[in-house]
């Protein structure tokens, strides 16, 4: 399945350390990319540099939110905005399982109302207020499964090695990739 998040809303001064983690957590649990309804370098070139060390070619880009949701649909793809006011997750799961191409709409400032119309699904991961970060974490893994859990880059320059205890990373050389 393609998935790609829409960052709704993003306001540069006030949400650039979420909408990063937005995008980090859609890139370690199995998103292709991120479109950002604002124009934010510094967003770009984080995600850029965690990409280009930890692996993955995950983009970030800027385009018009409407114009993003219209050309998504018209190339056959669907629509899930994550909102707590949405049906339950585990009530629409098994539909949403079954498209190849998944647009994932994530808010930032309040939801303009034609986004809850032009979405296939509304869906709330809980009915209580709580992290947009969280909630596109709990989808993911549950959309993808364990799959997402286990995220690996090939092209990673550094890498993590599970210990019980201590942080262990592999460094791979940046010009021969041998670790």
């Amino acid at each position: 399945m393609e998935i790609v998040i829409l960052r709704l809303g993003h306001r540069p001064e006030r949400d650039k350390r979420v909408t990063t983690h937005v995008a980090l957590t859609g890139r370690a649990f199995g998103a292709k990319g991120m479109i950002l309804s604002t124009e934010d370098e510094s967003v770009k070139r984080s995600i850029s540099d965690v990409s280009a060390r930890w692996g993955g070619d995950f983009f970030v880009k800027t385009e018009n939110w409407r114009q993003a949701l219209q050309k998504w649909k018209q190339n056959g793809g669907k629509v899930c905005h994550l909102t707590m006011y949405g049906l339950h997750i585990l009530d629409v799961l098994h539909e949403i399982r079954q498209v190849q191409r998944l647009m994932v709409v994530v808010g930032a400032e309040k939801v303009p109302r034609e986004v809850f119309e032009i979405a296939d699904w509304n869906v709330a991961v809980g009915h209580q207020p709580h992290s947009e970060v969280a909630a596109l974490a709990v989808f993911l893994v549950l959309l993808l499964g364990e799959d997402a859990l286990r995220t690996r880059f090939e092209d990673a320059l550094l890498e993590i090695v599970p210990s019980e205890r201590g942080k262990k990373v592999l460094r791979r050389s940046e010009k021969n990739g041998k670790k």
